[in-house]
């Protein structure tokens, strides 16, 4: 077999045998009552499925800035697709990260460079820069969570900074990693720039470099905040699904929000590792059952994930008749 191939599947079954294995974990520490009171979650999730039309909504806006954003990273390139083939490049890489982890942004790179016939390794450069960007936006959102929230949250993170810390190690090895691959890929490039290699290498520089070449830095900035606006609205909408959540406001939407985006880091979509994490958070700091806790976690989940099946698969039903019609309609005003 071969060796990529491998891997390939090696990875899969890592990071979906992990997502199993938190969820046999996680049902197997529920009691019957426990059971009970998930049973009754659903069957109130059930009477509020009006719920679904402003979650649809807001969803789809999140994805919609999301689009927009990464177009102004692809300008300083000189590239401008159309809004709606980045949007549904964009919706198409959600949901292939839902079947093959971490190959969501190849998708969506393949997407966009297909239809609109563009290189597609400089696409690939803006989307490490908008990753790095989002990680630096999720700090930021912690922070933020923990500022304003400290006499809730100061005992809780004073536990994870003790269990984080007996992990020093760990961490001070993926830095180290992280370092000796820029530094090989920079040494690969200095030998090699007008190899197939060294282009390559050029178009994720030119990609990067492509946020601080931007005239729209605060039209960037906007739809940044647009974008964590709209997944706070989608926790906060979803809190009226379930009598437990109810009562809870914006800023346990947004202790949720910071939670639940290191469980979909953790394993494919966030597959078992989300309601765990949801449910942690909703019992340690605001005082839900873990049963219902894990409820919300799990209804949040699903929620989340059929609106990115049904929008990407919309997207790859409707791109190629839009991108059809739009050739057609081209072809006939240049005659």
């Amino acid at each position: 077999m071969n060796k990529k191939l491998l891997f390939t599947l090696l990875q899969y079954a890592i990071f979906f045998g992990l997502a199993f294995a938190l969820i046999v974990w996680q049902y197997q520490k529920l009691s019957p009552g426990d059971l009970a009171q998930i049973k009754e979650a659903f069957r109130q999730v059930q009477g509020r499925l009006w719920l679904l039309f402003p979650i649809t909504i807001v969803g789809f806006l999140s994805h919609l800035f999301r689009a927009l954003r990464w177009k102004l990273l692809l300008q300083p390139l000189h590239l401008r697709p159309s809004i709606f083939n980045i949007t549904a490049a964009v919706l198409v890489g959600y949901l292939v990260n839902l079947l093959l982890p971490r190959m969501g942004e190849v998708a969506r790179c393949t997407v966009l460079a297909r239809y609109e016939k563009e290189p597609a390794d400089k696409i690939i450069g803006t989307i490490v820069a908008e990753r790095s960007f989002d990680l630096i936006c999720l700090v930021l959102v912690a922070a933020l969570a923990f500022a304003i929230q400290v006499d809730v949250v100061r005992d809780y993170a004073a536990g994870l900074y003790t269990q984080l810390s007996a992990k020093s190690g760990v961490l001070v090895t993926a830095g180290g990693v992280l370092v000796g691959l820029i530094a090989v890929l920079f040494i690969i490039y200095k030998k090699g720039k007008n190899s197939k290699i060294g282009g390559f290498i050029a178009g994720l520089g030119s990609g990067i470099s492509a946020i601080w070449k931007m005239k729209s830095r605060a039209l960037f900035l906007l739809y940044t905040l647009l974008i964590w606006a709209c997944y706070l609205g989608l926790i906060y909408i979803g809190f009226f699904s379930l009598d437990a959540t109810m009562g809870l406001g914006i800023k346990a939407a947004l202790s949720v929000l910071v939670f639940g985006s290191l469980g979909m880091i953790v394993t494919p979509g966030g597959l078992g590792a989300y309601p765990i994490a949801v449910q942690e958070v909703l019992q340690q700091l605001y005082g839900v059952t873990a049963a219902m806790g894990l409820a919300f976690g799990w209804v949040s989940w699903l929620v989340q994930t059929l609106l990115l099946l049904v929008l990407g698969l919309l997207a790859l039903l409707f791109l190629p008749i839009y991108n059809r019609r739009h050739e057609q309609a081209h072809r006939l005003d240049r005659k």
